[in-house]
């Protein structure tokens, strides 16, 4: 199952949820509030090969390389 980003409107918790893809959009309470005002978030990711950073917005950390393990 896909991990998605959410973000809840009434308090602004971000949070992660595995989900099917059917329902992905579909209502998901907050962990912090338990409100139902969230929406998924886009999310941001990173290819790492042999050659460095292949896809996505870069490395999270500046002490990856491609043979280190964060």
């Amino acid at each position: 199952m896909p991990l998605y980003e959410y973000k809840c409107a009434d308090c602004e918790t971000c949070f992660d949820a595995l989900r099917s893809m059917a329902d992905a959009d579909a209502p998901i309470a907050c962990p912090a509030c338990e409100g139902e005002n969230t929406c998924r978030q886009i999310s941001l990711f990173t290819a790492i090969g042999s050659q460095g950073t292949i896809a996505g917005a870069g490395s999270s950390c500046g002490s990856c390389t491609p043979s280190s393990s964060c």
